[in-house]
């Protein structure tokens, strides 16, 4: 199975306004494992970035000046989802826009193209009903590190989106023996490799050790012997 987690970036919230697509980004997963493979673009708009957007992910049409137009990198975008699912976060939204642009051009829309589409922020609903279901909320709930993420950015809201994707969908993959081991993209804007943190191991205070001795002393007494916790570190240092 062949998945592509996508994301963009927009000049504003309506494509039927005009607004265009200045960021597209995509990684690719094959058997829920990474591939290594990812296409991350910039696209010059060809118009007025609006202020409420510009403050959401900082990019200025000075930096899109000598980007290409969305038709210059088409064939390759097109090329590199063509026959995969699509793992996207508000899909409606993205969908929309990539819509948009292929029309401008005269080309099919996404869905003839692609296998399907998944959308997490829907998905993501149903597993969490009354909460909230952000990307940032969803790292936050899955464990994700995603303290890179100051600004939205395509390319590292695909790479976060897929940890959480693949979270968010881990009973499926049960029955699977084998972990998943292959390399994740973890690049940055510019596609180079972003270190991880190292994970943050916090260990429990001499006060906290000895608040535990004191229950587990307190439930092998109820038990009459019979604290199994006890039971396996006599066990272990024998």
């Amino acid at each position: 199975m062949r998945q592509i987690v996508l994301d963009t970036e927009t000049t504003g919230l309506d494509p039927r306004s005009g607004h265009r697509i200045i960021e597209v980004a995509c990684i690719e997963m094959e058997n829920r494992r990474f591939t290594g493979r990812h296409l991350h673009k910039y696209v010059n708009p060809g118009r007025e970035i609006d202020a409420g957007a510009q403050a959401v992910h900082g990019i200025t049409l000075e930096f899109l000046a000598d980007k290409p137009k969305f038709a210059d990198i088409v064939d390759e975008f097109l090329e590199f989802i063509n026959g995969a699912e699509l793992v996207i976060h508000n899909a409606p939204f993205d969908i929309g826009f990539l819509n948009a642009e292929l029309d401008r051009l005269g080309r099919v829309p996404v869905g003839t193209i692609c296998n399907g589409v998944v959308d997490t922020l829907r998905m993501a609903k149903e597993l969490h009903p009354g909460k909230r279901n952000s990307l940032d909320a969803l790292c936050e709930r899955y464990e994700i590190d995603n303290s890179s993420r100051t600004l939205h950015g395509a390319l590292l809201d695909t790479e976060l989106l897929a940890d959480v994707f693949l979270a968010m969908t881990r009973g499926q993959n049960s029955l699977m023996i084998e972990p998943d081991t292959s390399p994740r993209p973890n690049l940055d804007a510019d596609g180079a490799v972003r270190e991880r943190k190292p994970l943050l191991v916090r260990r429990a205070s001499p006060e906290e050790l000895a608040e535990h001795e004191r229950v587990l002393a307190g439930i092998d007494k109820e038990s009459k012997g019979a604290c199994l916790w006890l039971q396996k570190s006599e066990t272990e240092t024998a």
